[in-house]
């Protein structure tokens, strides 16, 4: 593999920013600082004036494939994820055919290896009735165990509370949840859908998909992970309230953390009168105070790590009635850009989307060797330059589905080049060509 030097580049990694140079060789870091004597390295970047992050690890993203490729798949989206300077994934199982059998996961992991630029991992699904396959899943090589205890149909959604116990007691491994309460979300829509017929109102979906809701599911996981000692992470919080659930210890120290989504920091149910279903998504974009306290949570170690809950769909099914149109949003190319807008806007430190992005998610899931610059770490690195501007628009949206609810806006900073395991895959708005796909990610566990 070429060696490659960046240099005079401002390093933002670990609670520090600085200005240094790093030495990438054989897919690794081999240097930051000075390059050892001897040392010629094949090419060298000038990133002066630019910030060098560790590349973004995404723990929730829906890809689509296999069964759902008119929306996106493994390849398109992972194009989408390091032009926005996510390096890593790890991939939802509500597929088709769902990812609940290890014949099924080792599948998508075969897949990734033929079309991922990005590094890959994917989630164990679990069901009603696969606990046994479930005690089968090697912690070292699978990012984790996925129950939907709510938003989800068929045998995927497991919110049998006798099930749920045993699923909870048996998790040998991170256990993350979707937390909404069916029965309250069913009775809210026979309301709706009474007073409104098929065309509720998008700024309804909130209504429905409530605070309490969320809490009631939430805090039942909580309940569960509590009595068995289970490893709970759960996702997509969205409610001040559900808030009172976590601790701000430090990560090291908890048994149950949680996550963010990107969506849920930037939009408010204010939105839904300019975006409509552009923004539905489970569980739903909340108030402005919700949000806000989310993003309180986020300073105050609360909450855990960022994410996208990228989750695609084309353009006309957005464009249906409220009960025909699917719920999640195209996210995985934008997340930092907005997240860096909100770092210029004030609401979060520089370090801590830093942190949250990268180095929170490779600690949680003790991800080996990835989420920091650190001499010997895989060269995961996004390059961005902080003071130029990129407008959204149809030609820059690599997505498969063509579409962002992000059109039009302009980010005030730019990802300018995206090196993953130490290979320049994007750069100035192009895909290099030839390039490696990444590597499985793998867990010490």
């Amino acid at each position: 593999m070429a060696t490659l030097r960046i240099n005079n580049a401002t390093l933002v990694n670990e609670g520090r920013s600085f200005a240094a140079d790093i030495l990438v060789k054989d897919g690794r870091i081999a240097a930051i600082g000075g390059v050892p004597a001897g040392v010629k390295p094949d090419r060298e970047i000038d990133a002066t004036g630019l910030l060098a992050l560790p590349g973004l690890i995404d723990d929730q993203v829906h890809f689509r494939e296999p069964g759902l490729t008119h929306k996106a798949d493994i390849g398109s989206e992972a194009r989408a994820a390091v032009a926005g300077g996510v390096t890593s994934f790890m991939e939802m199982p509500n597929t088709n055919p769902t990812s609940t059998t290890l014949e099924q996961l080792e599948w998508k992991y075969a897949r990734a290896a033929q079309t991922s630029l990005a590094n890959y991992s994917f989630y164990f699904g679990v069901t009603n009735d696969n606990i046994e396959e479930m005690k089968r899943v090697d912690p070292r090589t699978v990012c984790g165990l996925k129950a939907f205890m709510g938003s989800s149909t068929g045998n995927m959604l497991v919110d049998n509370p006798e099930v749920l116990d045993r699923v909870f007691r048996e998790a040998h491994m991170i256990l993350a949840t979707h937390c909404e309460d069916t029965p309250m979300i069913k009775a809210a829509e026979a309301a709706a859908k009474a007073k409104y017929g098929e065309d509720v109102p998008a700024a309804q979906h909130p209504v429905i998909r409530d605070a309490e809701a969320c809490y009631k599911s939430s805090s039942f996981a909580v309940e569960l992970a509590r009595r068995h000692g289970t490893r709970l992470h759960i996702l997509h919080i969205t409610t001040a309230r559900e808030l009172e659930l976590f601790s701000n210890r430090p990560l090291g120290e908890k048994n149950i953390t949680a996550e963010a989504c990107v969506h849920h920091l930037w939009y408010s149910d204010s939105d839904y009168a300019t975006l409509g279903h552009k923004i539905k998504c489970n569980p739903a974009v909340k108030t402005a105070a919700d949000r806000d306290a989310v993003r309180a949570a986020v300073n105050s170690g609360l909450i855990d790590v960022i994410a996208t809950d990228h989750a695609p769909h084309t353009a006309e099914e957005k464009a249906q009635t409220y009960f025909k149109a699917p719920s999640g949003l195209p996210l995985v190319q934008h997340s930092l850009p907005m997240l860096l807008d909100l770092w210029k806007d004030g609401v979060f430190p520089l370090e801590t989307v830093v942190r949250k992005t990268s180095h929170a998610v490779a600690d949680l899931y003790r991800v080996k060797d990835r989420g920091y610059l650190r001499e010997g770490y895989f060269a995961d690195i996004v390059l961005v330059n902080p003071n130029a501007g990129e407008t959204v628009t149809k030609s820059n949206i690599a997505y498969k589905c063509g579409w962002s609810p992000l059109e039009g806006h302009t980010f005030r900073t730019k990802v300018v080049a995206t090196l993953v395991n130490g290979s320049v895959v994007f750069e100035n708005g192009a895909f290099a060509a030839g390039a490696q796909s990444g590597h499985r990610l793998s867990f010490s566990r």
